[in-house]
């Protein structure tokens, strides 16, 4: 049901960004900043994330889903609904904009907006669009990072290559706040990189970043179990080991790892998450693929399939990893290092998946393992 007033509702959006900001940076909400006093100040909406408004990318930000035609990844289908889908997305993503510049326009109504840091980072993945939450596909994982630093970028204008992650900004804050990082932080600063002058990649030790998974919805899976995978992003490949490939990455459906039941219509995949395959958020993109999927299986097969305990894509040829290299010969070598580049990190950083035991099978997923360790599943490339 379309809302007649989604422009009022736009403007209380930005009203409550503002107030919210006011409230902290004017401290008793007289009017008058805190002067010289230092702040951290963290913005978290949740714009992106679902449910949003059907329609609203193009009521309220002007986003035409039909200009989107012919720009989806071709793992989507491109239909109607599911380019209003992404477009209702971009639209979140321009409400998000639009907050963040109520907050710059705070910082500069104190006067404080070129003596501040501004970080501007984004979740993990899109909410119920294929390979997006819940993947490690780029997708799933890759997300904008901006940094603002008036009086530490020496250098403007610089296109620099070194791979970086979200648990880089707790030392960056840390080194800047003059604050000694803790030993047990494995995430490194930022800030050299920042103020350096140089080109490319700067620091030759960030030629990679490392993600993983465990599981999102804790019941998606029959037993509660999760879906492990780990993986090691370098700026040619893409190497992704499935530790359980048996189970579905995005949960079971009925007939698909459920009891064979009726599928749930159109409408309970668009607003019920879990209706089936909990780990893909419920919308009308979910709705589309799996009530298509006797017609275009090979969009549900993106969506929930089951994809091989070895993945391997080399991204600049393939950036959509459509064109798993894993078992082609011409690719042994390639394999055979990123394997164990990721499982040397897997073992340097004490991950459960190959360490001595395993404590994410099941709850609670703490000391209660303790007695009922299970030996390590460490795969190697067959």
């Amino acid at each position: 049901m379309r809302n007649p007033d989604r422009n009022a509702g736009k403007q209380a959006l930005l009203d409550e960004v503002r107030n919210n900001v006011r409230s902290f940076l004017d401290g008793d909400n007289d009017g008058t900043a805190d002067g010289d006093q230092p702040f951290c100040y963290w913005f978290g909406p949740t714009n992106c994330h679902r449910k949003w408004i059907a329609g609203s990318g193009k009521d309220l930000w002007g986003i035409d889903p039909d200009s989107l035609q012919g720009k989806l990844p071709p793992f989507l289908p491109d239909v109607p609904v599911v380019r209003e889908d992404f477009a209702d997305y971009l639209g979140e993503v321009q409400a998000f904009d639009a907050g963040l510049g109520v907050i710059i326009d705070e910082l500069r109504r104190i006067g404080a907006y070129e003596n501040t840091i501004l970080v501007v980072s984004g979740d993990h993945g899109i909410p119920g669009i294929t390979r997006g939450k819940c993947n490690l596909y780029d997708l799933g994982t890759q997300v904008p990072l901006a940094i603002r630093w008036p009086k530490g970028l020496r250098a403007k204008g610089r296109v620099v290559d070194d791979f970086v992650s979200l648990p880089d900004l707790a030392p960056t804050f840390l080194e800047l706040a003059g604050v000694k990082r803790p030993e047990n932080m494995t995430a490194r600063s930022l800030t050299a990189i920042l103020k350096s002058d140089s080109v490319g990649l700067v620091d030759p030790q960030r030629d990679a970043v490392f993600t993983g998974r465990e599981r999102h919805v804790a019941h998606a899976r029959t037993g509660n179990k999760p879906y492990p995978q780990r993986a090691v992003r370098t700026d040619q490949h893409l190497y992704i080991i499935n530790f359980e490939p048996d189970r579905w990455p995005m949960g079971t459906g009925p007939g698909f790892g459920a009891p064979e039941s009726e599928m749930p219509d159109y409408e309970t995949l668009r607003e019920n998450t879990f209706a089936a395959f909990g780990d893909l958020d419920a919308s009308p993109t979910k709705a589309w693929v799996i009530s298509h999927r006797a017609k275009s299986p090979e969009f549900f097969e993106y969506a929930v399939g089951r994809p091989p305990k070895f993945e391997l894509y080399d991204i600049q040829k393939d950036p959509h990893c459509l064109n798993n290299l894993a078992t082609e010969d011409s690719a042994t070598d390639v394999r055979a290092r990123l394997h164990q580049r990721l499982m040397d990190e897997l073992t340097r950083t004490g991950d459960p998946r190959v360490s001595a035991t395993v404590i994410f099978e099941e709850s609670p997923y703490t000391d209660a393992w303790q007695g009922r360790r299970k030996p390590a599943n460490k795969p190697k490339p067959k």
